[in-house]
């Protein structure tokens, strides 16, 4: 209770995203005069496992609250039901049921919060470290700093474990046995993860990202002329399991700012699709791990583009948006591309959280 005792439960979301402010504020300011030289190897050791201490903690320590944190109640009340003697009666997501229900024969709700931290924030911070050694703090950092990030660590937990594993699968690239192996393990925790999981396949069979970007501009004018004739489609299809319901219910339409064609979202979306236009088309980028992180972010993005009316639709976008701060961010420590390329990357990261900042201040 070390955080939850000092910061009043209304304030504890807003100050999270005003310490990642400042943060964000230094390195932008040591981007713009030291470059990539802000810190050396051991300082870069340093800070990457500060910020993982701190966002672990925090997160996992928050108050036990659903009115705050969203679905955090339900996760509660489940396990709560199976620390009186309750047995798992669902096959779905059956990995995720046993080990709530393991969890809570050995320890206590609040430690549960925190191994569920754990297992969202530490996957993140190895998959940067494996892509990027001792630049990783910069990629973890813009990870945490991502739109979604604090939502589905506190709201959709189950499900940003899962992509989070599936993020370090991905990091695997070097490992096949690793990388099918966590990215199956990912499916059983969250069924919804079968979107990447299947965009993830297709690369491995074909890989122009030329052509996969051309279908994600094919689905933009699809889903203006068909709408929720997609949306009945997919449903019909069983992706998803229960989650191919929030494809068509419209009871919860009025807890969201808006609904129908979320152009706001598109524009959000597009970002790291014109990143990855940039980088792999315009500037000749082959590095082929990034290529297939590309095509399986634009696979998994234009799925989202057809459903875009549904009331859930976060839900989906989200098995994109997770991978695009890899998206945006990782060339830049892979390839010279600008002239004065950490002041580019210095504003890039500000913007990145800008809109992250603003997002979460003015819904």
């Amino acid at each position: 209770m070390i955080f939850n005792s000092i910061i009043p439960l209304p304030y504890y979301t807003p100050v999270f995203y005003n310490i990642i402010l400042f943060i964000i504020l230094i390195a932008f300011l040591n981007l713009q005069t030291k470059g990539y030289a802000i810190l050396n190897t051991q300082k870069k050791e340093n800070a990457s496992l500060i910020l993982l201490l701190f966002v672990v903690l925090y997160m996992g320590l928050r108050p036990l609250s659903g009115y705050y944190f969203g679905d955090m109640g339900v996760y509660y009340h489940n396990f709560l039901f199976y620390a009186s003697g309750g047995e798992i009666t669902r096959s779905r997501d059956l990995l995720w049921n046993i080990f709530m229900k393991l969890s809570s024969s050995i320890m206590t709700a609040q430690l549960f919060f925190i191994l569920c931290a754990t297992l969202y924030v530490v996957p993140l911070y190895k998959a940067a470290k494996n892509w990027l050694g001792v630049d990783r703090y910069f990629l973890f950092l813009m990870l945490v700093a991502s739109f979604s990030f604090w939502s589905y660590g506190t709201n959709g937990i189950r499900n940003g474990i899962a992509t989070s594993i599936f993020v370090l699968g991905l990091s695997y690239y070097k490992h096949r046995y690793w990388q099918f192996g966590l990215i199956m393990f990912s499916y059983f925790i969250h069924g919804s993860i079968i979107i990447p999981m299947i965009a993830f396949m297709l690369t491995l069979f074909y890989k122009n990202p030329k052509h996969y970007l051309m279908g994600w501009l094919i689905a933009i004018p699809i889903s203006l002329i068909f709408g929720g004739l997609m949306e009945t489609f997919f449903m019909s299809l069983g992706f998803g399991g229960q989650r191919a319901g929030y494809l068509t219910m419209r009871e919860f339409d009025d807890q969201f700012s808006s609904t129908g064609f979320r152009w706001d979202f598109l524009i959000y979306s597009a970002a790291a699709v014109y990143a990855g236009y940039y980088f792999i088309i315009k500037k000749e980028f082959k590095d082929k791990v990034y290529i297939q992180l590309f095509n399986i972010y634009v696979t998994a993005n234009a799925f989202w583009i057809l459903v875009i009316r549904a009331s859930f639709s976060n839900r989906f976008a989200y098995l994109s948006w997770f991978l695009m701060a890899v998206i945006i961010f990782y060339p830049f420590f892979k390839k010279q591309f600008f002239k004065k390329q950490q002041r580019v990357l210095a504003y890039t990261v500000l913007i990145y959280f800008g809109f992250t900042y603003f997002m979460f201040f003015i819904k």
